[in-house]
């Protein structure tokens, strides 16, 4: 049986405490999990594991063999890389984190097109609005749209991403076009519940105003904010990379365009600088070429 793949096995066995778990994440048989740990204990000649019922914990030996065994990981994995880099080719598994609005559209058309240069490479895509924790769930790199980034990850600014208010035709003729801020409040006000739940703020020139608005209904989706709008059911606030099409055929129209809403930067973001794989480093570079210096 093939060494690499037991030590892999067996570190993921280590992280995740669950031979069940690593199974899922391998995509491997649980009986081929439980015969690649054998042959890592038979190849130490240690008990690496302790099983119960309930859960697998580390041995002592088990502690010792995860720090080894990480390094021979490591190694293998910058051998690769390293013979990859010198035949031009990129090859393994990058996990990419997004929204959903803008990972299925923009992210989504720059990903095909680096699959396309490519071949050898996978990516797996995860799309969620809310904010996930990049190292429990093993993310290479996400894409995030936000003012202050996490500073406990490495975070390299892509451009700026405005927002507007939008409304279908249909539903600005029953409930009127709102002139100023305040008109909104005799408005149904849709919300994302990241992002403007509750308040809304709005600029001109040097003035500033501050709106608490109750919303007829929030979501943490921001395609399923831009289906509601579409619905006629109110106004909402969207980002402009998703509006484009929809203001050219007239299905949205903007409201108070005379008014600024608050900006967000988007940032590509990973855990660390340290002995970053090839592979996420070409993408990296990849997408910030893409996407730096766009007019959203």
């Amino acid at each position: 049986m093939d060494k690499l793949t037991a030590i892999k096995v067996f570190l993921t066995v280590a992280e995740t405490g669950s031979f069940t778990a690593t199974a899922d994440r391998l995509e491997i048989s649980k009986p081929m999990i439980t015969r690649y740990v054998a042959l890592m204990e038979e190849w130490l000649n240690a008990r690496l594991l302790q099983r119960t019922t309930r859960k697998v914990s580390l041995t002592d030996a088990g502690e010792q063999a995860v720090v080894f065994c990480q390094k021979i990981a490591n190694l293998s994995e910058e051998m690769v890389d390293e013979l990859s880099a010198h035949q031009g080719e990129l090859r393994g598994t990058i996990r990419v984190a997004c929204n959903g609005s803008f990972g299925s559209t923009h992210l989504l058309q720059a990903i095909n097109h680096f699959l396309a240069q490519h071949p050898n490479l996978s990516i797996q895509l995860q799309l969620n609005d809310n904010t996930i924790d990049l190292v429990e769930q093993r993310i290479d790199l996400a894409l995030r749209f936000t003012n202050h980034p996490d500073p406990n990850l490495v975070a390299r600014k892509l451009a700026d991403c405005h927002s507007l208010l939008v409304a279908t035709p249909d539903y600005l003729t029953k409930y009127g076009m709102p002139e100023i801020p305040e008109d909104l409040r005799n408005h149904h006000y849709l919300a994302h519940a990241n992002i403007n739940r509750k308040h809304w703020y709005f600029q001109q020139d040097k003035q500033e105003i501050s709106l608490e608005l109750t919303s007829r209904f929030t979501t943490n989706d921001t395609n399923t904010l831009l289906n509601s709008v579409l619905a006629g059911n109110g106004i909402a606030m969207l980002p402009k990379y998703l509006l484009a099409e929809y203001l050219a055929t007239g299905k949205l129209q903007a409201v108070l365009t005379d008014w600024q809403l608050p900006c967000f930067n988007l940032y590509i973001v990973y855990p660390t600088r340290h002995k970053l794989p090839l592979s996420v480093r070409r993408l990296i570079d990849f997408l910030v070429e893409q996407f730096a210096n766009q007019d959203w």
